[in-house]
């Protein structure tokens, strides 16, 4: 039985004191205390971590004002604050062991467009990627490109002064801010917008805090000009963190004070609204893949294809390649970046065209495509190869693979993972290619392993060396090889932050800065925060302050790791290999990743989240000498016992009783797993939740009682098949409204789903019948037509029309389809944690399946995730003894079958509509891609409709506690769809989409199979 755990740290009396006190104060946002949602924030894609005292997410300006009002009472003066966006930061510089005031959950309105004046007013935790699909339909973007761009808030770009691909053109978050409202630590409100000289001193000869900041800035950056102008290099990344020299323009006539907030990372005050000019979408673009020889050919090269008037630049070496091969998204770019016959592929330049004008384009194209054909013709530049294309979806999928680099690299195999903290420096571009030579060697020289990636035509290349962050030996290299890189970026005339902002990189900043102005920084941050309390530690202190700046040597997430065996941290590697990269974030309404993390926007309800979560909680059980993996295997072999009952009702009676525990909220954020694995195809760490979530399970419920309806669920399988002797006794009594409020209030259940009438026993009449002897005396050639359906609790007992539909779409194609008998498969038993029961089942199923995979009969499968299970969950109980046997989905099999085509005509031409299952196109990427082509061999046209969750999954969208939650899934990707698509015309692949579709709808559509049989027939 596990133990009770209990947090380490403890809250200070003023910090819950000051919760309090926001309530009483009337701050409407939300305040969590909570282990686990301190744990949520504690790190970021750094290899830093930082437990905060709390979590503060406003949901106005009034809340911000409250937050710093409130902190300036004699009580509350000691406490410090850091701002918190989408926390995508590689550098830390949102962490902190204070008050997180998180904007991202909340501040997220579009708040005023003006499309004649080309600008866009929004609030700080407005995601880079909403406020672009609100602005598509305009014909316009928000220019800055970042590679984390469906997660990152305005907001955190202003902070950091974000900039990414095309920033040659385009430029950085600075440039394109025309107005900031932002609110200072004492409560105060500042405006910041270009204004004339004269205007700018009459703020500064004000007696107030805004009049004594103007009057710092305008004395530091004047008095200063020629010393700033000559210090900073003449780079497109200019040096971030209190921009002193372009708060000015070239005249000295217009001030933007602006510019010294953007790229302070919060140390100033809390940004709260940003107004941005945004640019025209060009209706013209072509991206050029060229593929070289050598990274270092294609390094050396980018400065021509700069000179060729591209847009932009971007490159990726051999090692990002051959990560993105092995990653579901290779599937979707893989035709646009083909290997070169006879060549390998060492690097890539991915270069863009855009234009207003297509002819202006072609001609740079063209240009460009004729060189490239004399360089592979005459082996010049080591190019080996080009590939065009036009196509924006095309275009949009190449990025996202550049996009998901970061990431990628993240899933290198063995202890050491490249880990960011040299990332972004950048030289000047005719520099680069030396430099990166020179970089190269000093990593080679400690033998560490690395990935490249990044902005060429900028000079800025992302260079993660591979370290152990759980070795304290590599943590001193993290040290040594940091201080080398900043010497080698300063004799290259760059900088040691082109991009990713300083954080605890801040110590470094005096060297850059130099004494004499990194003293006018710190007496700006006096004027803005004179007693340290914004973002303390970052980009510098106050004047004559005696506090310190962060370090490089701050404390990692490798130090609390490495109190976790090495055994447990193997055993449970999705979760301890998690790196921060937040994609599971993604805003994206129409993704699959992470149902939950979208709908509820809590940090601890997502792959991240909850990875935290396991990875503390292993660590407190390893801190109690608690050996995990012996528990789990006792738990296996023998159970709970039935003589634990007494005790675990006594701590589940505690529990109610309010007994803090920390499994609990570990508790709590598996629960709102929808268990959709969406994470464990789209992370590109391949972050499994419901994989430990379902271990995790297991071990809670050897010390608490579980709940009726987890008994309920897991025993589905066994229950179906009896209920289903009496359809229709049962499903009256379902119907019933005292059954309904006895199943919601005893056993947490809603909308149970009736069992198929007629039965599929009655609808099949004996037909299909599988027979084991008859299949065994057949010949070879005669088994050849034979296939073998596997059945599923759910299709069988509760849409069986549609295993009956599958059987005769079989037998229409000319096979001769026989039905298995009903075996459990143990996905619902996986799903709720009972292993020991899920190991059995699927010891049972895996015997049967083996002696029918030596006859070479194909099986198939209806049911995604229950399909899946075979492959994935099976592996993991039964290791070797899960045997070779082979199930397929449907459409895996079909694809590959030689199909007739059927003339259609009329409504016959209205093309069909396909909504895929979350699970299924995540696992299998090429699943919509397969019923298309099954479709256009019959003849017929299939659009694939892009959604993501419906909310279902299985049973979470029955349970009483999702109920919000569920529809709220529904209506944010499903909802518009289904309602602009004609019923009988939308095609769903999974059970519980279907399901809810005929929920909310009314009405059930069709799997693709039944309509294929209806145009057979």
């Amino acid at each position: 039985m596990i133990p009770k755990l209990t947090p380490e740290q403890s809250l200070p009396a003023c910090v819950l004191a000051f919760r309090d006190a926001l309530v009483a104060a009337g701050f409407s946002g939300d305040i969590e205390t909570s282990y686990a949602a301190r744990l949520a924030v504690a790190t970021d894609n750094s290899v830093y971590q930082a437990l905060p005292q709390a979590v503060l997410l406003p949901k106005t300006l009034s809340d911000l004002q409250t937050i710093t009002t409130l902190g300036q009472s004699p009580a509350f003066s000691g406490l410090k604050f850091s701002p918190r966006g989408g926390g995508t930061g590689t550098n830390g510089q949102a962490l902190t062991e204070h008050l997180v005031v998180d904007v991202s959950r909340h501040l997220r309105q579009i708040l005023e467009f003006n499309p004649e004046e080309r600008w866009v007013r929004v609030e700080a935790g407005v995601i880079k990627d909403q406020l672009n699909a609100f602005l598509k339909p305009h014909g316009f973007f928000f220019a800055p490109d970042l590679s984390t761009s469906n997660r990152a808030t305005i907001g955190g770009m202003v902070s950091t002064d974000a900039s990414g691909q095309g920033s040659l053109v385009y430029g950085k978050t600075s440039d394109h801010v025309l107005a900031l409202k932002s609110v200072l630590v004492d409560g105060t409100v500042l405006d910041t917008a270009p204004m004339p000289r004269a205007e700018a001193e009459t703020l500064a000869a004000e007696p107030n805090r805004i009049g004594a900041i103007y009057r710092q800035v305008l004395q530091s950056t004047l008095d200063y000009r020629e010393q700033i102008q000559t210090k900073f290099p003449r780079l497109n990344r200019f040096l971030t963190g209190y921009d002193l020299e372009h708060v000015w323009n070239e005249q000295l006539t217009e001030f933007d004070l602006g510019r010294v907030i953007t790229g302070a990372e919060g140390s100033l005050g809390f940004v709260v609204e940003a107004k941005l000019n945004i640019t025209p979408i060009a209706p013209y673009k072509c991206l050029i893949n060229v593929k070289y020889d050598s990274f270092e050919s294609a390094l050396r090269n980018a400065p021509f294809l700069v000179a060729a008037r591209a847009t932009s630049v971007e490159t990726v070496d051999s090692k990002v390649l051959d990560l993105a091969r092995n990653d579901i998204i290779w599937h979707q770019v893989k035709s646009y970046i083909e290997d070169v016959p006879g060549k390998t592929m060492f690097g890539l330049n991915m270069v863009e065209y855009n234009a207003e004008n297509e002819a202006d384009m072609q001609d740079k194209v063209q240009t460009l495509e004729l060189r490239l054909q004399q360089a592979v013709a005459n082996g010049e530049s080591g190019i080996i190869g080009y590939q065009l294309t036009y196509d924006l979806n095309g275009i949009s999928q190449i990025y996202a693979m550049r996009k998901k680099a970061v990431g990628l690299l993240g899933n290198a195999k063995g202890t050491q993972k490249p880990v960011p903290f040299t990332e972004d420096t950048a030289v000047p571009p005719e520099n680069l290619a030396d430099f990166i030579m020179e970089f190269r060697a000093l990593l080679d020289s400690h033998q560490l392993t690395y990935g490249m990636f990044g902005h060429v035509d900028a000079g800025v290349l992302h260079v993660r060396p591979a370290l152990d962050m759980t070795d304290p030996a590599q943590e001193v290299l993290l040290r040594q090889v940091s201080d080398q890189v900043v010497a080698l970026t300063a004799k290259y005339g760059g900088l040691m932050w082109g991009e990713h902002g300083k954080g605890y990189r801040s110590e470094y900043g005096p060297a850059f800065f130099g004494e004499t102005l990194f003293n006018e920084l710190r007496k700006i941050k006096a004027a803005f925060d004179p007693d340290n309390r914004m973002n303390p530690g970052k980009i510098c202190t106050p004047w004559q302050s005696n506090d310190e700046l962060v370090s490089v040597d701050g404390v990692k997430r490798g130090y609390f790791d490495r109190q976790i065996p090495v055994t447990v941290r193997q055993s449970f590697d999705s979760a301890a290999n998690c790196n921060g990269n937040g994609l599971c974030f993604n805003y994206e309404e129409n993704s699959p990743m992470c149902p939950s993390s979208k709908i509820t926007k809590d940090r601890q309800h997502s792959p991240k989240g909850r990875a935290g979560l396991m990875r503390e909680w292993l660590r407190l059980m390893s801190k109690q000498g608690v050996d995990v993996l012996a528990q789990e295997q006792q738990l296996l072999e023998c159970g709970t016992g039935i003589g634990n009952l007494w005790q675990k009702a006594r701590n589940s009676w505690r529990k109610q009783r309010g007994e803090q525990d920390f499994s609990h909220e570990v508790m709590a954020a598996m629960e709102g797993c929808l268990a959709c694995k969406a994470c464990a195809g789209q992370c590109p760490i391949k972050v499994d939740v419901p994989s430990f979530r379902s271990r995790f399970l297991q071990l809670y419920h050897s010390r608490y009682l579980r709940p009726l309806k987890d008994y309920v669920v897991a025993g589905i399988e066994q229950s179906a098949p009896k209920l289903a002797k009496f359809p229709r006794l049962v499903n009256g009594g379902l119907n019933l409204a005292p059954t309904k409020f006895l199943l919601e209030k005893t056993v947490g259940y809603v909308d149970s789903p009736l069992l198929s009438v007629p039965t599929l026993a009655q609808q099949l009449d004996g037909q299909f019948a599988f027979d084991l002897v008859k299949l065994q005396a057949m010949s070879e050639a005669e088994r050849q037509q034979v296939v073998l359906l596997v059945q599923d609790p759910f299709t069988s007992f509760y849409e069986a029309e549609l295993v009956a539909d599958a059987l005769a779409l079989l037998q229409k194609l000319g096979f001769k389809p026989q039905l298995l008998p009903f075996l459990p498969n143990g996905k619902p038993q996986h799903v709720k944690g009972f292993l020991r029961e899920f190991a059995k089942t699927a010891a049972t199923a895996a015997q049967f399946l083996n002696q029918l995979s030596v006859l070479n009969v194909p099986l198939l499968g209806l049911d995604a995730s229950l399909v899946l299970v075979y492959r994935d969950e099976y592996v993991k109980a039964l290791g070797q003894k899960r045997g070779d046997f082979s199930v397929q989905l449907f459409h895996e099999w079909l694809v590959q079958q030689a199909l007739p085509a059927v003339q259609q005509s009329g409504d016959g031409q209205v093309p069909f509509k396909l909504f895929a299952h979350c699970t299924e196109k995540t696992a299998l990427p090429t699943t919509e891609k397969n019923w298309q082509q099954i479709y256009h061999a019959f003849g017929v046209k299939l659009d694939v409709v892009a959604v993501g969750c419906c909310g279902m999954a299985g049973t979470y969208g029955h349970e009483v506690q999702n109920q919000a939650n569920s529809r709220a899934l529904y209506d944010l990707s499903w909802q518009q769809h289904v309602q602009q698509s004609n019923v009988s015309r939308m095609l769903v692949t999974g059970f519980s989409c279907r399901s809810q579709v005929k929920r909310y709808e009314g009405s059930k559509p069709l799997h693709p199979l039944q309509q294929l049989l209806r145009l057979l027939s």
